[in-house]
C-alpha cells in the first residue's frame, strides 16, 4: 500500500564506475568505535568498508580519522593499504560545542593528503564522512565527499538546533554541506527533501541506494531464529521495532495507537489462540530507554504488549525480522530507510511513516501512515495483525522484491568509489590548471 509523494525533479545518479586510477581516502572512521549511538552510520561504514576490503582497487589508499580513546575498529580490514591513522580527541564529549569544533579538527587532519596522493601517483584525493563532520575547506586541499543519512537536525530544528551552540553548529555544518564536491544519498524522495532543507546545488548530488547487509538476505535471515524467538519468550506472532529511540522515532504515537486497540476491543476474525492487542518486540534499547518506554506503556495501559531485546548483531537480529509478523517504523525524520531495506529482504512487510525515504524504500510492500496519527497507526496495525489476505500479499510482494533487488554492498561500494574519482580527479585537474 502506497503513498505516492512526487519528486521534486531528478539528481544526479552515482557516475557509471569505470576504470580508473584509485583515489587517496580521508575518511572519518569515529562512528564505528561508537555504535551505539549512530547505528546507522557505523552500519553504513561497515558495509561500505567490507566491500572496499574484499576487492582493493589499485593504487587506492586511505587514511582513518579516528577518537583517541576509543579502539580501532578499521584493523579488520586488512587488506585496504591503510597510509595513517589519525587520531583526534573525543569532541563527543563536548556535546553541542563538537559542532563547531570538529571541522577544523578534521581540516587539519586532512591538510597535505592532495599532495601525497599526487606524489604516489593516484587519481586524485577525497574526504569521506558519513558522520556529520565536514571540513572547513582549505586551498589545494582534499575534495569533500558527504554522505546525508540523517536529516533530523534541519528538519526538526526545535529539537537538534535548541540552544546557541547547536544552533550556530548546524548552521555551520549546512553552510560545508553546501560546499562539498559531492553528496550522498539513498533515494530520490532524500535528495528533493536535501535540496529544499539545505539548498544545494542539483549538480552535486548523487543518488547511491542502500542494500541489505548479507545476514537478511533470505537465505540467510531465518537461520536462528526459532531460537532467538524461545529465548526472548515471543509468542508465534509478533512485530518489531529495530530503530532508534530517540527524537527521530515516533514511539509515542506507536503506544498510544495500541492502547486504541485496547480500548477497540478483539477483532472478530482474529482467532482465538493469537494475543491482543499485538504484541511488539522493541530490539536494541539501552536500560535508561526500556525505564522510559515502560513508564509510558504503563500510562496507556499497554506495558504487556512490549518485550524488549539488547542491541543484537544483524546475524541474531536478522532471525528475528524474518520472523516477525511485520517490521514497524513510525518516524518523523529518516534519511536512510536501511531498517525497511533489511526488513524486506528478510521477506517481511514493513508498516512506517511516509516519510523521507521510507516511501520509496517500502512502496507495495508495506503500509506506509502519516506520523503522529495514532488513529491511522492503529488501523494499519489491525490489518497487518488480523487481516491475513492482505499480511500474504505484501508478505509475497516483500519476498519477490527480496528475489528480484539483488543489490550489495559491492554495488554501493562500485558507485561510490565512481563518485570519488569524479569529484578528486576534477579536483586534481583544478589544482593543476594553470
Amino acid at each position: 500500500m502506497r503513498l505516492e509523494r512526487p519528486v521534486a525533479g531528478a539528481v544526479a545518479a552515482a557516475p557509471a564506475p569505470g576504470p580508473s586510477r584509485g583515489v587517496r581516502i580521508v575518511l572519518d572512521a569515529r562512528p564505528l568505535q561508537d555504535p551505539d549511538r549512530s547505528p546507522t552510520t557505523a552500519a553504513y561504514l561497515e558495509g561500505l568498508l567490507g566491500a572496499f576490503d574484499a576487492a582493493p582497487l589499485d593504487g587506492e589508499s586511505f587514511t582513518f580519522l579516528l577518537q583517541a580513546d576509543l579502539a580501532d575498529p578499521t584493523e579488520r580490514f586488512r587488506r585496504l593499504d591503510v597510509r595513517g591513522r589519525r587520531l583526534l580527541p573525543p569532541t563527543r564529549l563536548l556535546g553541542a560545542a563538537a559542532l563547531t569544533l570538529d571541522p577544523f579538527l578534521v581540516r587539519g587532519a586532512s591538510i597535505g593528503t592532495a599532495w601525497r596522493a599526487e606524489r604516489r601517483g593516484a587519481g586524485g584525493a577525497v574526504y569521506h564522512t558519513a558522520g556529520g563532520a565536514v571540513p572547513v575547506p582549505v586551498l589545494s586541499d582534499v575534495a569533500t565527499v558527504v554522505t546525508l543519512l540523517d536529516l533530523a537536525p534541519w528538519e526538526l530544528p526545535e529539537i537538534f538546533q535548541r540552544g546557541t551552540a547547536a544552533r550556530f553548529g548546524q548552521r555551520l555544518r549546512a553552510g560545508l554541506i553546501r560546499q562539498a564536491a559531492a553528496v550522498i544519498v539513498a533515494t530520490e524522495e532524500v535528495a528533493r527533501d536535501a535540496r529544499r532543507l539545505l539548498h544545494l546545488r542539483r549538480s552535486r548530488i548523487r543518488v547511491v541506494a542502500l542494500a541489505p547487509r548479507a545476514a537478511f538476505r533470505p537465505e540467510a535471515a531465518t537461520a536462528g531464529g526459532d531460537a532467538e524467538r524461545t529465548r526472548l519468550g515471543l509468542p508465534g506472532r509478533y512485530l518489531v521495532y529495530a530503530g532508534r529511540f530517540d527524537a527521530r522515532h515516533d514511539l509515542g504515537t506507536l503506544l498510544s495507537s495500541l492502547a486504541i486497540l485496547a480500548a477497540a476491543g478483539r477483532p472478530a476474525s482474529l482467532a482465538p489462540d493469537l494475543p491482543w492487542p499485538p504484541r511488539v518486540l522493541l530490539v536494541g534499547a539501552s536500560p535508561d530507554d526500556r525505564a522510559s518506554l515502560a513508564r509510558a506503556a504503563a500510562r496507556e495501559g499497554v506495558r504487556e504488549t512490549l518485550t524488549y531485546a539488547p542491541h543484537l548483531p544483524p546475524e541474531r537480529l536478522a532471525g528475528l525480522v524474518a520472523g516477525a509478523r511485520a517490521a514497524l517504523l513510525p518516524v518523523v525524520s529518516e534519511a536512510a530507510g536501511l531498517s525497511a531495506l533489511e526488513a524486506l529482504a528478510a521477506g517481511t512487510p514493513v508498516v512506517a511513516s511516509a516519510v523521507g525515504a521510507l516511501p520509496g524504500v517500502v512502496g507495495t510492500a508495506g503500509i506506509l501512515v502519516e506520523p503522529g496519527e495514532p488513529e491511522r497507526l492503529a488501523r494499519a496495525l489491525t490489518t497487518i495483525w488480523s487481516d491475513d489476505r492482505v499480511h500474504e500479499r505484501l508478505r509475497l510482494e516483500a519476498q519477490e522484491r527480496a528475489l528480484r533487488d539483488r543489490r550489495t554492498w559491492d554495488d554501493v561500494a562500485a558507485d561510490t568509489r565512481a563518485t570519488y574519482a569524479d569529484v578528486g580527479q576534477r579536483g586534481s585537474r583544478h589544482r593543476h590548471r594553470p
